[in-house]
């Protein structure tokens, strides 16, 4: 569907927890917050996104979302007439300072034709896929849902592989081959996943590293920086700072 412009932005501050149900657009989106984290859900994958990590949704893609109260949310509305997709799949987008100035220029009052369109042009040069993704797989399987359901309602659960195998009535074996199977990560990884998901929230809520660790499971925080690190490929404090 053509639409009149090449890209147009959108600001909302979010007054009370957001659920939004499954739905597309007709155009190319891009997420991000000023204020807060929130999630895109796709199928089986949840995509946090904040103030550094925006996420690229193509027009079209079915989607769902979770904004908690208080965030201030920003997109990107992309015509797909004039407007190529950077990827065919959903795929975050590191928020660059200079692609959040480019953005927030879109918003000028003022901004004339030739500029709009050198600094549309300006941002389309500089997008592009992240090397990390914030991103969650969610398991399908009925035998893994009882896993899941628990550790996201309690990051810090410490139940162990063994302990939900008996639970589960299967071997240690057949839990971490559905892991591996249908998230790619083993059941370690994937627990710290969904923690480091978790973390992220409070961290840009602005909750002290200490207590986050502790809220999600760790012991120290030497423990929760280097499970931090692996999952996002960054330090907590760059979230909390943001």
């Amino acid at each position: 569907m053509p639409v009149p412009f090449v890209i147009r932005g959108n600001t909302e501050r979010i007054a009370r927890d957001t659920h939004w149900d499954e739905h597309s657009h007709p155009t190319h989106e891009l997420l991000w917050n000023d204020h807060g984290a929130s999630t895109a859900t796709v199928g089986d994958r949840v995509w946090t996104v904040t103030p550094h990590h925006a996420l690229w949704i193509p027009a079209g893609v079915r989607h769902t979302g979770w904004t908690p109260a208080g965030t201030w949310q920003r997109a990107a509305m992309f015509s797909v007439d004039q407007v190529p997709a950077i990827s065919e799949l959903p795929t975050a987008v590191e928020l660059t300072p200079l692609l959040r100035l480019l953005l927030d220029r879109l918003s000028a009052a003022g901004l004339d034709d030739r500029a709009r369109a050198t600094t549309e042009a300006t941002i389309l040069d500089v997008l592009e896929p992240a090397e990390h993704e914030l991103l969650l797989r969610l398991p399908r399987s009925a035998l893994l849902a009882p896993i899941v359901e628990r550790l996201r309602a309690s990051p810090s659960d410490g139940t162990s592989l063994a302990e939900w195998a008996t639970f589960l009535g299967v071997s240690t074996r057949t839990v971490t081959r559905t892991f591996e199977s249908e998230t790619g990560l083993g059941f370690a990884r994937w627990v710290a996943a969904a923690r480091v998901q978790h973390a992220i929230t409070r961290l840009i809520a602005g909750d002290g590293i200490d207590e986050v660790a502790a809220a999600v499971g760790y012991r120290s925080t030497t423990a929760f920086g280097t499970a931090f690190r692996r999952v996002t490929g960054t330090s907590p404090g760059r979230f909390r700072a943001g």
